[in-house]
């Protein structure tokens, strides 16, 4: 019997909280209810009693994000583009320009020095995203934005649980955005967070995410600013609280298989790996991604992937560089320009990584 198709990436649901969920449904109160304030406190405890809104995606609180800050037309938002859409598109929604950096090829943090150097009198954000198994100098990266002015919208939607300084990222800093959605550290199904510096932010992102409305003294309401609707339903906050209290098991069982990828990874094979676990680094492990040696290799990365599909190993491409997407072109991107993203966005392959899988299932994709 041939094993069973391993996802690169898959959720973890037990028992207890699938009957919560029921609970919740069989409550009536399926909406915007107690459970979405119980996650909201329980997620501000784990920031540090920042106050925090969940949303129904880390877009949605990316897209709140930029409007707490005011952003809009005429500014500039720098962010790397080796990330997901999501921070080209948000950008783009409103109405400013993203002003692309490249990565180090290995952390795939963002260039500093060149987010500095592309500062101008335009510029209002720096975007970071953060990726697992290394963060860039958040001191530096906060020491600049203050010495210049800027408000830091932080992309943190791959690394909840990882730690600066043993602090958890959103514990500190400006506005941080986070993804509950399937394939991450933690789920709410689908679902993000994000995360404030004092109660006037909190307010606005809470009018934000429910048609910009405010509710006057007399219990009438109004509407001052055009705003969507991304209210978290009850259903998806129930799913969050218990993930959350999973949380540290679930960062545990993600390192030890990333050690066990680092301890039986062919080391001959060209391939250039993600910076290793170093003990006490305080880093959590989202997704496992390789770059193929694809200048040794007989075969493209299209073909590899079939033949990883045909021995029942699901694997994904963790990120395309934005600035050679049809919109990033349109905003001026052209090819050469970032030659680390470029590389990554050619040759990375994302590995099974989840917490449902065993050892044995690493052994399987390492072979």
């Amino acid at each position: 019997m041939s094993a069973p198709f391993l996802k690169f990436a898959a959720p973890d649901l037990d028992a207890a909280t699938i009957a919560g969920v029921a609970d919740v449904l069989a409550s009536g109160q399926i909406a915007s209810g107690p459970w979405v304030k119980s996650f909201e406190a329980a997620l501000s405890g784990f920031f540090g009693g920042r106050p925090v809104r969940v949303v129904t995606s880390a877009t949605a609180a990316m897209e709140i994000a930029l409007a707490v800050a005011d952003i809009g037309p005429g500014d500039e938002v720098i962010t790397p583009t080796q990330t997901f859409f999501t921070a080209m598109n948000m950008i783009v929604r409103a109405g400013a320009k993203p002003v692309f950096v490249d990565c180090d090829l290995v952390t795939r943090n963002l260039d500093l020095a060149a987010v500095e150097a592309a500062i101008t009198p335009r510029t209002r954000a720096i975007m970071p995203t953060y990726w697992p198994g290394s963060l860039p100098d958040l001191d530096a990266l906060f020491a600049l934005a203050r010495r210049r002015g800027l408000r830091v919208i932080e992309d943190a939607a791959l690394v909840h649980g990882s730690q600066w300084r043993g602090r958890n990222v959103g514990a500190f800093g400006d506005l941080a955005t986070f993804s509950f959605h399937p394939n991450k550290n933690m789920t709410s199904i689908e679902g993000g967070a994000l995360v404030m510096n004092d109660a006037a932010e909190a307010a606005q992102a809470e009018a934000l995410r429910f048609h910009g409305i405010r509710v006057l003294a007399d219990r009438t309401r109004d509407v001052a600013r055009a705003c969507g609707k991304s209210n978290m339903p009850d259903v998806n906050a129930r799913i969050g609280v218990a993930q959350l209290a999973r949380l540290p098991a679930f960062l545990a069982t993600r390192r030890a298989l990333v050690e066990h990828y680092f301890a039986h990874f062919p080391a001959d094979l060209g391939c250039v790996l993600p910076p290793a676990p170093v003990a006490g680094d305080g880093q959590s492990w989202n997704m496992f991604s390789v770059l193929l040696p694809l200048a040794r290799m007989s075969i493209d990365r299209r073909r590899f992937r079939d033949e990883l599909d045909a021995r029942g190993i699901g694997s994904g491409v963790s990120y395309e560089a934005l600035h050679l997407s049809t919109l990033g072109r349109s905003l001026g991107g052209r090819d050469g320009q970032f030659p680390a993203s470029e590389r990554i966005a050619r040759e990375t392959v994302t590995l099974p990584l989840h917490t449902r899988m065993t050892p044995d299932d690493v052994d399987r994709v390492c072979t």
